[in-house]
C-alpha cells in the first residue's frame, strides 16, 4: 500500500514513511511501549492493533495525542462507541455483523443444540454473546457457553464442562491457542466428526492445525470478514513474502494505509485530527475510485471521491465503524486447509451502532 501511494507522488508532494512497530497481546506491555516510540517519532496515522484487547489498552493514548488510529483486525463490538475523540476508524466490521453470519451458518448445518467456547478477551466474549444472541433469537439453544482463560496451556476442564452438555455442534472463537483446544476436543469424543466444529476469523487457518492428525479439520467451517482477495493483490503479497500462508485482514490492511493517506490528501495536511475529519469523507458519497493513484488525481481535480478497496466497499460511518461490510463463509478440505476458491460471502449495509 505504502509502495502504492509514493509511486503515485506520496502525501502532499511528500513520501510516506513506515514505523512498523510490535503489538504484542494483552499478556505484555508491549504495545504501549511501542505506542509510545511511534509518538515520539511523530506518527500521524496508527494503522493497527489486529487484535481488539490491544487496542482498547492503548486507544487512549493514542488518541489522547490528537493522532488517528485505522485499526485493520478490530472487531469488538465496544469499539463502536467507544469514546474516541473522533480519532479512531477501522476497515473490519464490527462483531455484530460476522455473529449474525455465523449465527446463520449453523442453523443452516440444521444444530439446535450449540455450545460456544470463547477466550476471554474483549473480541472472544463480545463474538460469543453475539452469535449466542442471534442464534437463540432464531430457536436455537446454546446449552454451554464457555470462557476460557487463553493464557494457559491446559484446556481439559473447559472442554469437559462443554462436552458434558453434549452438543450438536461447538463454535470456537479464539487464536493461537484454538490447535489445544481442538486437540482436547477431540480427546473427549467431541471433535470435528463427533460434532460439527465452527470457527471463526481469529481461528480460520491453514497452518494453525498442521499438528493435528492429517483429516482432523475436514469440513470445518468458519467465517471470516472481508471480500474474496483478487488474484492479482494475493500474487503481490506473495511477491514481497513468497512464505506467506495466512491473508486474513490483507486487503483490510492495505485500505486502511490508502484511505489515511487519502484523508491527507484531501484535508491538506497529514495531522491526525486533520486525517480523522476526511477519512469518512474520501470513503463514500463521491465518485467511485479504486486505487490511490486514481483517487488521488480526482481528489486534485476538486472531485469528492468514494474510494472502494481490495477488501470491499470501504464506506466508514462517523463513529468510525464500516456502512457496508463482506463476511466470507469458508470450509476446510480433506487436506486440512481452507478452501479459498469455494467460499461464498454475505454483503450487507450495516447500521451506525446504537441503529437497529
Amino acid at each position: 500500500a505504502v509502495a502504492d501511494v509514493n509511486d503515485a507522488g506520496g502525501v502532499l508532494g511528500t513520501d510516506v514513511v513506515v514505523i512498523h512497530g510490535d503489538s504484542g497481546d494483552t499478556s505484555t506491555n508491549i504495545a504501549s511501549q511501542t505506542v509510545d516510540r511511534l509518538l515520539a517519532d511523530d506518527a500521524d496515522v496508527v494503522v493497527g492493533a489486529v487484535s481488539s484487547a490491544v487496542s482498547l489498552n492503548v486507544i487512549d493514548k493514542i488518541t489522547a495525542a490528537g493522532v488517528a488510529q485505522i485499526s485493520p483486525g478490530n472487531t469488538a463490538v465496544k469499539l463502536s462507541t467507544y469514546p474516541d475523540k473522533g480519532l479512531y476508524f477501522r476497515t473490519a466490521p464490527p462483531d455484530t455483523f460476522q455473529g449474525s453470519v455465523l449465527a446463520d451458518l449453523v442453523r443452516r448445518g440444521g444444530h439446535t443444540a450449540v455450545a460456544v467456547l470463547a477466550r476471554q478477551d474483549a473480541y472472544g466474549e463480545g463474538l460469543a454473546e453475539t452469535f449466542a444472541a442471534e442464534y437463540t433469537q432464531s430457536g436455537g439453544s446454546v446449552v454451554a457457553q464457555v470462557v476460557y482463560d487463553w493464557r494457559t496451556t491446559d484446556f481439559t476442564n473447559d472442554v469437559a464442562t462443554v462436552a458434558r452438555r453434549r452438543p450438536q455442534a461447538v463454535v470456537l472463537i479464539g487464536f493461537d491457542e484454538s490447535a489445544a483446544i481442538v486437540r482436547e476436543l477431540v480427546a473427549q469424543g467431541l471433535g470435528p466428526g463427533a460434532a460439527s466444529l465452527y470457527l471463526a476469523d481469529g481461528n480460520l487457518s491453514s497452518t494453525l492445525y498442521q499438528e493435528l492428525a492429517p483429516g482432523t479439520m475436514s469440513g470445518v467451517q468458519g467465517t471470516r470478514p472481508g471480500a474474496r482477495l483478487t488474484a492479482g493483490f494475493r500474487s503481490r503479497l506473495l511477491a514481497l513474502d513468497p512464505d506467506l500462508a495466512d491473508l486474513t485482514y490483507a486487503g483490510e490492511s492495505y485500505d486502511a494505509v490508502v484511505l489515511g493517506a487519502l484523508a491527507a490528501a484531501a484535508a491538506g495536511s497529514d495531522a491526525g485530527r486533520s486525517v480523522a475529519a476526511a477519512l469518512v469523507q474520501v470513503s463514500a458519497g463521491g465518485r467511485r475510485c479504486t486505487a490511490y493513484a486514481e483517487c488521488l488525481a480526482l481528489l486534485t481535480s476538486g472531485v469528492d471521491i468514494d474510494y472502494d478497496g481490495v477488501s470491499g466497499p470501504a464506506d466508514l460511518h462517523a463513529n468510525g465503524d464500516p456502512a457496508r461490510a463482506t463476511v466470507g463463509v469458508y470450509r476446510y478440505g480433506p487436506d486440512d486447509t481452507v478452501d479459498e476458491a469455494a467460499a461464498t460471502y454475505v454483503t450487507a449495509d450495516l447500521p451506525p451502532a446504537g441503529a437497529s
